[in-house]
């Protein structure tokens, strides 16, 4: 039996819990402010601590203080399917149909829930003369755990070829067993994948007020990233004979017959050596011809059975070793792996404001560094201890610009750059996009009473996923619409409430591609005759149907002293 090694897929490090639309990497809903109203650079607040650090510098004189939560669901839906062309017009053309898959067109459905009970944030800011001393904190990327209870397709796609090479081999366990094996119909296994990515990021900063009009500011974000992913693949089965049969201990039954069987075979041919032996010595001794003849051809025969006996114990031993092996590659695998790294991101921004405008901008500095591996157990030999793995965050453009209506009318625009194709990713996957993350922001503000304000945004979201060989089924993101709404409530005379919600609704990426899947090794003849051993293939086409689903509650409170 010869087929690919089952393990977890190599890309299990990449799997991310991002909680909102912001590039592939970042969360920019950082304030509650916010979510009801996606067009903040441009806005003068407390929050732009985050969005507009600069324009902090046109508060108030003394503190402000915003206290966040966030409540937030995610589903990742992928609809895969695979096919075979050299199993054409067999069972197996479309091998998930024979796991619950689509009998139609062989698709089959898979979705991992992702939830953030509570994602807290705080900005504080203390504003003195020209000054304005800020700080911020947050999770800036992940902060949620995200589970695939029915593992992945590209976990199953391995196991789902296992009925058709069965199958191959069922002459052969039935030649040497001396039994008759009935096809392979189905499959079975049982798979959980999981993943925890938090970035936490504390930020620092100041910001000066040139004149009335103008001021400017320089900070950083000290980052901390800690990633935890653990996944599984158990008890992988068959259909074999009628009955649904772990295939580790199928294999390894079957290996122990042969065995068995084996030793018995040489037991045979070391009986019938020793006869043979015995015949030899009376024909070499014997002076009577007739009888010499007799036992010359008795030694001859038993030496012809010892040899039989002896090449079919050594044929059947060679089919155990094979079962053997197969038998290790179908066991049970588990991996639990956590990467912990920092980086430091230079940030400046500026505010500028006139009449009824104000605009302003900020750049956040593409930050280089590396995670490193603390595997606990690793049974797919691909997370070795300590090694590094690049996990750049990509730098930011953000451009904003408010327009006062009414005096109690405002309307924003933002546009956010996200330089993701600088920023290093393992294997340098980030090759593979089209072009940067783009983000288009728009939001209205309308004081309903000098107590109510309400507010409105939506936000357009596009990546740069090209034929789509950045994206897997472990980590995944499609070009998205976002809308949100809310409120902020006067509590007191220092005192705001703000609560919101938004949601984002993202489109369908399908992914079409040709694969192979390794079923083994065979031995090939170079052009110059030397041999070599190369693995052995089968061609696969591939679909993969990627979407998901987002949305956020919050809750907040800014406090002025």
């Amino acid at each position: 039996m010869k087929y690919q090694k089952t393990a977890l897929a190599a890309l299990l490090l990449a799997m991310a819990t991002s909680t909102q639309a912001g590039g592939l990497l970042t969360n920019t809903n950082q304030n509650i402010a916010f979510n009801r109203n996606f067009a903040r650079v441009g806005a003068i607040g407390i929050d732009g601590v985050y969005f507009n650090p600069a324009g902090v510098a046109f508060l108030d004189q003394g503190f402000h203080l915003s206290l966040n939560f966030q409540n937030v669901y995610q589903t990742r839906q992928i609809t895969s399917a695979f096919s075979i062309p050299a199993f054409a017009n067999t069972p197996y053309e479309y091998p998930f149909t024979l796991n619950g898959g689509d009998k139609t067109d062989g698709s089959k459905f898979y979705e991992g829930k992702a939830s953030v009970p509570i994602l807290p944030s705080f900005q504080v800011a203390y504003n003195k003369d020209k000054w304005s001393f800020q700080a911020g904190f947050g999770l800036t990327g992940g902060g949620g755990k995200a589970s695939f209870n029915e593992g992945l397709p590209s976990f199953e796609r391995q196991i789902a070829i296992l009925p058709a090479l069965i199958n191959q081999q069922l002459p052969t366990f039935s030649t040497l067993l001396g039994q008759q094996e009935t096809p392979a119909t189905s499959y079975s296994m049982q798979s959980y994948m999981s993943g925890h990515q938090y970035n936490f990021g504390l930020q620092l900063g100041v910001a000066y007020k040139i004149n009335e009009n103008l001021s400017v500011f320089g900070g950083a974000r000290f980052n901390y990233i800690y990633n935890k992913y653990e996944g599984n693949i158990t008890n992988i089965s068959a259909d074999v004979n009628g009955n649904n049969q772990n295939l580790y201990e199928y294999f390894g039954s079957k290996a122990k017959l042969l065995t068995e069987k084996a030793a018995a075979l040489q037991a045979q041919a070391v009986a019938a050596k020793t006869q043979a032996d015995a015949y030899q010595a009376q024909a070499n001794a014997a002076t009577d011809p007739t009888a010499k003849a007799q036992l010359q051809a008795a030694a001859n025969q038993y030496a012809a059975g010892a040899q039989q006996a002896s090449a079919g114990a050594k044929m059947v031993s060679a089919g155990a070793d094979k079962l053997n092996s197969s038998k290790e590659l179908v066991k049970d695998r588990y991996v639990e792996v956590s990467q912990r790294g920092w980086g430091i991101t230079p940030i400046l921004g500026i505010d500028y404001r006139t009449g009824k405008w104000n605009f302003a901008a900020r750049y956040e500095f593409t930050t280089k560094f590396n995670i490193e591996n603390n595997t606990k157990r690793d049974d797919t030999q691909k997370y070795e201890n300590g090694v590094n793995t690049p996990n750049d965050i990509p730098g930011i453009l953000a451009l904003g610009a408010q327009y006062e209506v009414l005096k109690n009318l405002r309307v924003m625009a933002g546009y956010n750059h996200y330089f993701d194709k600088d920023a290093r990713m393992d294997n340098n996957k980030q090759r593979f996009l089209k072009h940067n993350t783009q983000e288009f922001l728009a939001g209205v503000e309308w004081d309903i009473n000098p107590t109510v304000t309400v507010s409105a945004g939506g936000q357009r979201t596009l990546y740069g996923l090209g034929d789509g060989k950045y994206l897997t089924d472990l980590s995944f993101v499609t070009s998205s619409y976002s809308f949100g709404v809310g409120a902020k409530i006067k509590v007191a005379k220092n005192a705001h409430l703000n609560v919101a919600y938004f949601f984002t609704n993202y489109s369908k990426f399908t992914k079409n591609y040709e694969d192979a899947i390794t079923i083994g090794r065979e031995q090939v003849t170079q052009p110059d005759g030397t041999i070599s051993v190369q693995p052995k293939t089968l061609a696969t086409k591939n679909t993969d149907i990627f979407t998901r689903t987002n949305k956020v509650l919050g809750v907040g409170l800014d406090i002025d002293f």
